[in-house]
């Protein structure tokens, strides 16, 4: 799965943290912890990654890094709210100087009309600075796909929130 594209991407996060000055935690659903996997891929990534949550379920969210469940019933789990949420919650909980949140849908079922298969939200959040969200839209890719090319927005969102 750590291609040389994501590893890259990985090593560039890496590079803009230190320089930042900053540490960084993840929140991820629908990639399982795909991202922190490739940023620990890179030797020496010890002194900028703190952490990975892992909030595959409703109620680690909750649990784990505060999302509210006001918000995950308003919205549901795959919504620009409960990304923002995760990825503020990420950061509160770890201590962190950046953080990203990923929830979507992945498939290949599990889509609706309002949330199709391909629908990820993302969100980066910056100690002392503004959270950021996109959506992106992939399509009926496989799942495989649309979980790599989520790794590679997240660690894009990461480099310009570290920048």
């Amino acid at each position: 799965m750590i291609d040389a594209d994501i590893y890259a991407a990985a090593e560039r996060v890496l590079t803009l943290c230190r320089a930042a000055g900053l540490t960084l935690a993840t929140a991820e659903s629908c990639t399982g912890g795909l991202v922190v996997g490739a940023l620990t891929a890179v030797a020496g990534s010890s002194d900028v990654v703190d952490r990975g949550f892992v909030t595959y379920s409703n109620a680690a969210k909750m649990q784990m890094i505060g999302v509210p469940e006001a918000t995950l019933a308003a919205f549901g789990a795959v919504s620009e709210e409960t990304a923002r949420a995760m990825a503020e919650g990420a950061l509160a909980a770890a201590g962190v100087g950046v953080s990203v949140a990923i929830t979507g849908v992945a498939g290949p079922g599990g889509g609706s009309p309002e949330k199709p298969v391909g629908l990820v939200h993302f969100a980066s959040a910056r100690k002392g600075g503004t959270t950021r969200h996109h959506e992106m839209r992939f399509g009926p890719l496989s799942r495989d796909e649309i979980r790599r090319r989520s790794v590679l927005v997240a660690l894009d969102m990461l480099a310009e929130a570290a920048g």
